[in-house]
């Protein structure tokens, strides 16, 4: 069986050469190793190959032995072996492909876990660490159980500075090549606010809706779920940008601090609508499913 392990050694010459020791006498093959260098310990990330029968309790116990502390082993399969530069060089092209896959992308990368595990009386397993990495104004935040590492950090920001750039670039191509642009042959849609809505309007036609819904978490009596749609056929046309401004004014209107928008985690028009409104969201990744939070008690009401 296959698991990837995640210890802290303490930095002086043999700690790992006794590790090593200890697999070989239990019969455990070390397959792949990564070290993440640190200031008086080192992280090392290893991929293991042990007995069919081996658990999280029998590798705490191998790797603990041997000194290392902060252990966490999670079962892998044989994709983890793949070469580290190449998977962060694929996924830089992948970014630059498609920039909003970003969140998607850096999850999988960085093997962040989507959900804490629970059992029937609470979570069974240590709290887990977050990342933050800022694309713009937005905060992109991914979890796991094994602590991030500087080495980490450095890199998450590095690709969230590249996503940056290649999305001012095409926020200002896109001015240079349809200065002052409008939609539909010149027609500048009305924008109606209705109570707790607001709607894009065409020659009378409706073709965007942004809802804010009433509170439904107790616990968050500041936080107001939006929805907001656009019509296929007049979407990239800067509406959902609109309709998501003009929804967390009219959120702020209403005594809300924040918003949240919950859409699928591969929904491509998220990150760049959050992008071109200026507003500072947070970005979350769970499971299949992509959750921003954009904070509105700053932003000028909008008027009824």
């Amino acid at each position: 069986m296959l698991w990837r392990v995640r210890t802290t050694l303490p930095d002086r010459p043999g700690a790992l050469a006794a590790l090593a020791q200890r697999c070989g006498t239990a019969g455990v093959n070390i397959l792949g190793l990564q070290i993440f260098p640190g200031i008086g310990a080192v992280t090392d990330e290893l991929v293991l190959r042990t007995p069919a029968d081996w658990g999280r309790p029998e590798l705490a116990e191998l790797v603990e032995g041997s000194g290392g502390v902060a252990v966490s082993a999670t079962p892998c399969t044989e994709a983890a072996l793949g070469d580290q530069p190449t998977r962060y060089v694929q996924a830089a092209r992948s970014i630059l492909a498609q920039p909003a896959s970003f969140p998607e992308i850096v999850a999988m990368l960085f093997d962040a876990e989507a959900e804490p595990a629970t059992g029937p009386t609470g979570p069974v397993a240590p709290v887990q660490d977050l990342m933050d990495m800022t694309v713009g104004d937005v905060q992109v935040q991914v979890r796991r159980t094994a602590p991030f590492t500087a080495t980490e950090h450095a890199r998450g920001s590095a690709l969230a500075d590249l996503v940056t750039d290649v999305l001012d670039r095409g926020r200002l191509g896109a001015l240079a090549s349809a200065p002052g642009r409008r939609v539909g042959g010149g027609t500048t849609p009305e924008y109606v606010v209705r109570g707790d809505s607001i709607s894009a309007v065409l020659d009378g036609t409706p073709v965007g809706l942004a809802v804010v819904r009433a509170t439904e978490s107790e616990g968050e009596p500041g936080l107001r779920p939006v929805t907001l749609r656009v019509d296929p056929a007049w979407q990239r046309r800067g509406i959902g940008t609109r309709l998501l401004v003009d929804a967390a004014r009219l959120a702020h209107g209403l005594g809300a601090d924040e918003i949240v928008l919950t859409t699928r985690a591969d929904n491509q028009a998220v990150l760049p609508m959050v992008l071109a409104a200026g507003l500072r969201g947070r970005i979350r990744m769970a499971a299949d499913v992509l959750t921003v939070r954009v904070a509105v008690r700053e932003l000028k009401p909008l008027p009824a």
